[in-house]
């Protein structure tokens, strides 16, 4: 069993083997989901952000990729 403390703000530290289970990281977003008296807590896994330029196929060239690499 895995456990942790809450302090006077209502904060607590997720434990290390529950961050590593869940392979989080600074800035993940973090489900709670309520069941009954028990609380199952998930990462938000979140869709991978599409290429904005990907429709813009006309432009990518090797000229057009080296002109514009260090922008």
């Amino acid at each position: 069993m895995i456990k942790s403390r809450l302090t006077s703000k209502a904060q607590t530290t997720i434990p290390q083997a529950v961050r590593a289970a869940l392979s989080l990281q600074d800035g993940d977003e973090l489900q709670y989901d309520l069941d009954g008296d028990r609380v199952i807590l998930r990462k938000v896994r979140r869709a991978p952000v599409e290429d904005p330029f990907a429709a813009f196929d006309e432009w990518d060239s090797d000229a057009d990729r080296k002109a514009y690499a260090g922008l």
